[in-house]
Formats: C-alpha cells, sequence, structure tokens
C-alpha cells in the first residue's frame, strides 16, 4: 500500500489481500441501530478483515462533560488495536458503509497514537462489492499485537483553548450538514446551531457523487473558499461529535493543505455548558 496517501483504492487494496503485514479493519456503523454494522460485518466483509465498533472500540465512555464520542484513554486505545492484529509496522486500510464518514476516525486515532501507514478505503466496502471482489463471511480473530503508542497532543485542540482563542487568530471549520450548522434542524444534540466564529464545510461536500474523493484542485477551491485570503491563519475541524470532522482532515491533506487540528468534543461538548455562547444562521 501506498505509505503517503490518506486514501487507497479497491484496487490497489486487492493487490496486497493476503499480506503479513496488512491489516483491514471494517468501521461499518449506524448511530441509531448499535449492533446494525457489525451483523453487517458478520454477513460479508472483506477478506482478513476485523470488525471496530464506533462506540465501544474508537470513542471513550460519555460522561456529563463529554461530547458523544470522547477520545480514548491512549494505552486502552493502544491496547484494542494490539488486539486486532496491529503494531506499529502494520499497514491498515480502514472502511465502511458512508463514504468514509466513521472509517476516517479510526484513520486519525491510529495517526493520533502515531501510526502512519493506514489509508481509508476509497468509496468503502460498497464499491469493493459493485466490483465484484472477494468476500468472507464471519468474524476474523486475528493474532494480537503490541502497538506502542505515542500520542501526538499537537493534533487535539480542546474547548478551552477554542474559547481563548480569538476568532481571527483560529479558524474553525465545521463538518456538519449545513441545516444542523444554521440551526435549521438538530436530529441528534439537544442544542441547534454552531460556535460562534465558526463556519460550515460539510464533509460530502469533498466527495463526487459516486463517492470518490474530489481532485485536488477541487478541494483546494472549496477549502479557500471557507478559510478565506489568509490562508496562513491555523485552522481546526470539528463537528457533532468529533468522528466526520475526521473526513475533513483527510479532505485538507489531500487538499495540500497543513493538518487541522481535531476538535474531539466538538458540538456535543460544547453545548454540556449552557453558559457557551451559541449561534444560528449561516454565520
Amino acid at each position: 500500500m501506498n505509505d503517503q496517501s490518506p486514501v487507497i483504492s479497491a484496487e490497489q487494496l486487492e493487490t496486497s489481500l493476503g499480506s503479513a503485514d496488512l491489516r483491514i479493519v471494517d468501521c461499518r456503523f449506524e448511530l441509531t441501530q448499535a449492533d446494525a454494522g457489525r451483523n453487517s460485518y458478520l454477513r460479508g466483509h472483506i477478506p482478513g478483515a476485523v470488525y471496530a465498533d464506533l462506540d465501544k472500540d474508537l470513542a471513550a465512555p460519555v460522561t456529563a462533560m463529554s461530547g458523544r464520542h470522547p477520545l480514548p484513554d491512549a494505552a486502552a486505545l493502544a491496547l484494542t488495536f494490539g488486539q486486532m492484529g496491529i503494531s506499529r509496522n502494520t499497514g491498515v486500510v480502514v472502511c465502511d458503509d458512508c463514504s468514509g464518514a466513521v472509517a476516517a476516525r479510526a484513520w486519525w486515532l491510529l495517526r493520533w497514537l502515531g501510526h502512519e501507514r493506514v489509508a481509508v478505503l476509497e468509496g468503502g466496502f460498497a464499491r469493493w462489492k459493485s466490483l465484484q471482489l472477494p468476500i468472507e463471511k464471519g468474524e476474523v480473530v486475528p493474532v494480537a499485537r503490541e502497538f506502542l503508542a505515542e500520542p501526538r497532543a499537537q493534533l487535539v485542540i480542546e474547548t478551552a483553548e477554542i474559547m481563548a482563542t480569538p476568532a481571527e487568530s483560529l479558524r474553525l471549520v465545521d463538518a456538519r450538514d449545513a441545516a444542523r450548522f444554521r440551526g435549521e434542524a438538530e436530529p441528534i444534540d439537544r442544542v441547534a446551531g454552531h460556535i460562534p466564529g465558526s463556519v460550515n464545510l460539510p464533509f460530502s461536500a469533498s466527495l463526487n457523487a459516486d463517492g470518490s474523493w474530489k481532485d485536488e484542485r477541487a478541494l483546494r477551491d472549496q477549502w479557500d473558499d471557507v478559510l478565506g485570503d489568509d490562508s496562513s491563519r491555523p485552522f481546526a475541524v470539528m463537528c457533532g461529535s468529533g468522528v466526520t470532522a475526521c473526513h475533513l482532515v483527510i479532505s485538507a491533506l489531500l487538499a495540500g493543505l497543513p493538518e487541522p487540528r481535531l476538535y474531539v468534543g466538538s458540538w456535543s461538548e460544547w453545548i454540556g455548558d449552557p453558559a457557551r455562547t451559541v449561534a444560528t444562521g449561516a454565520a
């Protein structure tokens, strides 16, 4: 696999199937049906793939002050990845069936722990099936490996820092759809709206109609639209709970931009304190 790109095609992955230093992680998940993703995995998955549950494996337990998908403890997450058969030398491909929205979270978490050889499967499991590539059923139980974690704190931004940083010094980009950002609809969280000063770039805007990623020029154009003229200003990404925001991290890298920091708590953590200001509308 290409160690440099954050995405990989189904055709590229097929050539590496069966490799001893490759681990495929299936991240299919549905917010409204907790077991649906795992059940889909058991009915059919890419050969050799293990399953990662968004709630149980890729997030810490929710607390009164956290968002819906808190950042896991680094040591606990390293153990989880190790039990999936992943070491720091293992090439990893993550996939889902929702345009990479959940797989990107696994991608980001691995990189947060210092792992570089990881990519998201472009088009996900749906494209893999459409190409009639091999599929197997049941659960894969890998041989556990030791995963040595080296957390990179510089990839994360916390609520306190966002509150203390003037908007002109940090551009905060929200990956939620436009209606949720504007506060016109909120199907998940108890408060609608957005963080004052943040801007909206729905994660789906980075994809073509067939689920493939837009080219570098198109991605850069849309990022230029939200970041404005001062491309040197630091920027961070967020969403509802720190999941689809990871998709924007990939989008920024594919656009040739510096890697943005991730606000893991995101909107669901921000609204945990009623004293924090909420904005509605397009800006």
